[in-house]
């Protein structure tokens, strides 16, 4: 084992945070650690590495062993650049190459013994440098940063002029290129694109040590993670799996504590009635049964009841009114910010019930072209047309519809008077707003729970067209899913950027994929989108100079059609689809009958070989005619799966 939490205890003040958390990690195992906001990860990470020291209990790395860690708002200083900022964490190899570089300069210097024992020191060290990858050390660390999202072109821009989210994609690239046998993750996808968040997937699982990783994002955790540490209730469960495995696990122990619980209690109730009944004799006899009755339930272990879900509170959003079916037309958008040019030529429509992902890759221009059609950034060219009662309910991530004097209570009252309380508190509770906690001003909450506010805020508007970016920022897992199933049941139209990949997958049922200046346009969800990206960038951005390399793809099951360069047509969209599901169906019959051919044959070829058929004439001739006849049709079938293939 090479990290053991043991009896870990932690309280601030009166509140219990922590209660005897114990878990341990193996060397090179993968795992998360989940629970609701407030529920302690981040404090039980910084006990971890020693920045919070725990009320009881004990942490224990291995002997030997380094540990890193990446904490939720960790910012670099300092006024070197991004690539000399990554580079310092190589500085022992940096130094280990010049003094290799020294020793084969002063070589000339020595003779004889003196010569032999410098010879010697040179080769220990170069051996350790190259057990340390150090002719890699420089592509290690350029590839890491492009994997994390940033162009050679930004290497040399320097850290203090960063946002916070580019400063903590520093401090990542720095971490991972450090090589620490454990390292501890809190939100490492936050700042990512989704393409970075599939290169650092990949970089965690071949990664050569621990990785405890504290993260929101299931579709992250589902392909990294082999287990998962739960801490709930100020206590810690472990499960072995990934998320989704966790879940269903989960699921089955409260249930058979439910069970157990609701049993109990009705044994409880069994024995007070007949303790009563007994004592309603007023015999000696009986009172004395009814005693011992008594004290066998004084002594029983009264199971507590488990805690209720928050996944049982469901949003129900409704439309005022129907808007028509064409419900957003947008026509040869374009956008440049300077010599910044965003895209061009920008075509789709969007029609009443879908719900679409605006994916891409930060700086792609998805929170412009979000902001041109609710009119607070104005399109450099072409125009967007909405539908027939058409009403937009739009979130940002600026949260700028807010009130800062407000409290949160009041926010959602003031805006909706005909609501009752419960109706509001209800509402807030499912966006972790509970007790006390309606009645903090919106100007002392956090960035992440002004996010929440404005979110629940627009969950009430009764639009028709909710235009959402990034609407699962700052969600806990029980929160998202309850959004989730809002927006599938939602009657209305959505239009949503995320960078959540198990919450597209969830809801979407349609991509737009904003790459190389153009739109790709995918009927299905994020699973067929994976599956047919690369087929379908090689197709649509073949000719153009921002087209990038893909991921690796992951196995889906959806339809798809794309847009012929780049404009939405919806019946061609229909006869692709129908055209390629065609193709597939025929190919698995082709090669069916192939499979069939060739058994029929290979049979036939094993009765050449009998003797008693070989001196039979007739039957041999009637064989031939019969195999010629399979190997004719093999030959057709051949050709045709060729063609289809």
């Amino acid at each position: 084992m090479i990290l053991s939490c043991q009896n870990i205890s932690k309280s601030f003040g009166v509140e219990d945070v922590l209660k005897n958390v114990s878990f341990g990690i193996e060397e090179y195992e993968k795992a998360a650690i989940v629970g609701m906001n407030g529920a302690g990860k981040s404090t039980l990470l910084k006990i971890i590495m020693g920045e919070l020291s725990a009320d009881d209990g004990m942490v224990t790395i291995a002997k030997g062993k380094t540990i890193g860690y990446l904490a939720q708002h960790q910012e670099v200083v300092g006024n070197r650049t991004i690539y000399e900022e990554v580079l310092e964490e190589k500085r022992h190899i940096i130094s280990m190459e010049a003094r290799i570089r020294q020793m084969e300069e002063d070589m000339n210097q020595y003779q004889g013994e003196a010569l032999e024992k410098h010879l010697n020191d040179y080769h220990k060290l170069l051996h350790e440098f190259e057990a340390l990858d150090g002719y890699a050390y420089k592509s290690e660390v350029s590839g890491v940063l492009k994997g994390l999202g940033f162009g050679e072109e930004e290497f040399d821009y320097l850290v203090e002029e960063l946002s916070g989210g580019q400063k903590t994609r520093v401090a990542l690239a720095r971490l991972l290129v450090s090589r620490s046998d454990i390292i501890l993750l809190d939100e490492p996808t936050n700042h990512l694109d989704i393409d970075s968040i599939s290169w650092l997937e990949t970089f965690l699982l071949n990664y050569k040590g621990a990785v405890v990783i504290v993260a929101h994002d299931r579709y992250f955790l589902d392909r990294i993670v082999s287990k998962v540490v739960e801490i709930s209730m100020h206590q810690c469960s472990v499960f072995q799996g990934n998320y989704t495995e966790y879940a269903v696990k989960k699921k089955q122990l409260r249930d058979a504590q439910l069970k157990a619980y609701l049993n109990q209690q009705r044994e409880i109730k069994h024995q007070e009635a007949v303790i009563e009944k007994l004592k309603s004799y007023n015999r000696e006899k009986s009172i004395k049964r009814a005693e011992s009755r008594e004290k066998q339930l004084e002594k029983m272990e009264v199971l507590e009841k488990p805690r209720e879900e928050q996944t049982e509170i469901r949003l129900n959003l409704t439309p005022d009114i129907i808007s028509g079916n064409d419900v957003l037309t947008v026509t040869g958008l374009e956008k440049s910010y300077g010599e910044k040019h965003l895209f061009s030529n920008i075509d789709f429509d969007i029609k009443r019930g879908e719900r679409i992902a605006l994916i891409g890759q930060n700086g792609t221009g998805k929170t412009t072209i979000l902001k041109i059609l609710n009119e607070l950034v104005v399109p450099d060219a072409g125009e967007f047309r909405l539908g027939t009662n058409v009403k937009i309910g739009y979130y940002d991530q600026e949260h700028q519809v807010l009130h800062m004097d407000k409290t949160v209570f009041s926010e959602i009252a003031d805006a909706y008077p005909r609501l009752t309380e419960t109706r509001i508190r209800t509402l807030l509770a499912a966006f972790l707003f509970t007790g006390e906690d309606v009645y903090k001003r919106i100007s002392d909450l956090s960035g992440g729970e002004r996010g929440r506010v404005s979110l629940a805020k627009l969950m009430l508007s009764e639009a028709n067209f909710l235009i959402l970016d990034e609407p699962t920022n700052h969600l806990d897992i029980t929160s998202k899913e309850i959004l989730e199933s809002a927006l599938v049941q939602y009657e209305g139209t959505v239009l949503f950027v995320s960078h959540d990949r198990y919450f597209i997958n969830k809801t979407a049922t349609r991509i737009l994929n904003l790459t190389g200046q153009k739109v790709i346009n995918y009927i299905g969800n994020y699973d067929y989108y994976m599956e047919k990206k690369e087929e379908m960038e090689a197709v649509y951005l073949k000719d153009s100079p921002a087209a990038k390399p893909s991921f690796d793809k992951l196995n889906g099951t959806a339809t798809i059609a794309a847009e012929s360069e780049g404009k939405t047509d919806w019946k061609k969209q229909k006869e692709e689809q129908a055209r390629l599901r065609k193709r597939e169906n025929d190919l698995k019959k082709i090669e069916a009958r192939i499979e069939e051919l060739e058994e029929k044959i290979a049979a036939i070829d094993g009765l050449f070989a009998d003797p008693k058929i070989a001196t039979n004439s007739a039957k041999l001739s009637e064989l031939t005619k019969e195999k010629n006849g399979y190997q004719e049709e093999l030959e057709v079938l051949y050709e045709k799966w060729e063609e289809l293939a």
